[in-house]
């Protein structure tokens, strides 16, 4: 594996923005993105903690070179997305961007350092340098495992958030409480037993004295959304419904606390970037040992380090760090970029 900065395995607070060397003058950076806002947050992440602006070209291969990726070559329809000019750096995110990622790695000469987030179905080769969380177990020379996924949560944007809290959100009493609710996914289902329970926690707090303020994502059940809809009533809740700005920023920085569902590793690590104490509600039993076993291992690694607790059914008087890998992430990406780039730099 590549040289990791301590704090991203130890499950610390990372690097700040200090940390990350400087990128030579005029360095440019591509991101291939596949449209899902899970991937796409953590490319931007990276990209905003370089102090890159990145060209962003979205992917929309047909289903079957879709439903082939990674081992199927490149849309040709996706042709504009490995095109010149060729960037310094290229970043992607989910397994339909591989192929357009080799792809443009072929076409540059091998000339363009490609960075790819997440565990590759076609191994470390798929990119010079693999961001895989910890929990993806995977290992190679050019590996760097942090303990969480990069995201866009910084502490100048919480503190923005703050400052300036949505409307919507600044009315609702204190203390407040978010509830971030994900869905379906491979993973599992919300059956009726979970959407029972997730509408319970939300009309507790509120029955509580607390203001509750909700948001779903978009795999999140029709019936879930309306359990939480109708439980989350003014003035003392607020479930975003989609309509008007999204205040999901807002509702991360002025939280006294936040439960987050445990079927998304984004939202959890979005959540933990916050010093809010975030507690995680178990996700639906999951189809696949491996995939109970990675999301076990990665809530677990969480709980250890001290960035969560398992919801018990209470709220609970505890502090918690930040725990953020973003600048970690940027950084071994800077390091990996200079060494690939050598004396033209």
């Amino acid at each position: 594996m590549i040289g990791v900065p301590s704090p991203a395995l130890a499950g610390g607070q990372g690097g700040g923005p200090s940390s990350i060397p400087p990128l030579p003058p005029h360095t440019t950076l591509r991101i291939l993105s596949d449209g899902r806002a899970g991937h796409e947050a953590q490319t931007l992440g990276v990209a905003e903690a370089l102090g890159l602006t990145p060209d962003i070209r979205r992917i929309a291969p047909r289903h079957v070179y879709a439903a082939l990726a990674p081992f199927a070559p490149a849309d040709p329809r996706d042709g504009f997305t490995h095109a010149p000019p060729y960037p310094d750096i290229a970043i992607a995110a989910g397994r339909r961007t591989i192929p357009a990622l080799t792809r443009l790695k072929r076409d540059s000469g091998g000339r363009i350092f490609t960075v790819y987030l997440n565990k590759p179905a076609n191994g470390p080769g798929a990119a010079d340098l693999i961001v895989a969380p910890r929990h993806d177990c995977l290992r190679a020379a050019n590996v760097f495992s942090p303990l969480t996924p990069a995201n866009r949560i910084t502490p100048e944007r919480l503190a923005a958030a703050r400052a300036a809290p949505d409307p919507r959100i600044a009315v609702l009493r204190r203390p407040r409480i978010a509830l971030i609710v994900g869905g379906d996914s491979r993973h599992g289902a919300y059956g009726a037993a979970h959407i029972a329970e997730l509408e319970h926690i939300a009309a507790s707090l509120l029955a509580s004295g607390r203001g509750v303020m909700a948001t779903a994502s978009r795999r999140t059940p029709t019936a879930l959304r309306e359990r939480l809809r109708r439980a989350l009533v003014a003035p003392s809740g607020f479930f975003w419904d989609g309509e008007g700005e999204n205040p999901y920023l807002s509702m991360l920085a002025n939280a006294d606390a936040i439960i987050v569902t445990g079927d998304s590793v984004n939202m959890v690590g979005e959540a933990i970037a916050t010093a809010a104490p975030v507690y995680v509600v178990p996700p639906p039993g999951r189809r696949g040992k491996i995939d109970r076993g990675k999301i076990d291992a990665y809530l677990g690694a969480l709980r250890d380090a001290g960035a969560i607790r398992l919801w018990s059914g209470a709220l609970a008087d505890w502090r918690r760090t930040p725990v953020n890998a973003t600048s970690d992430i940027a950084s071994a990406v800077a390091q990996a970029y200079s060494a690939f780039a050598g004396p033209r730099l």
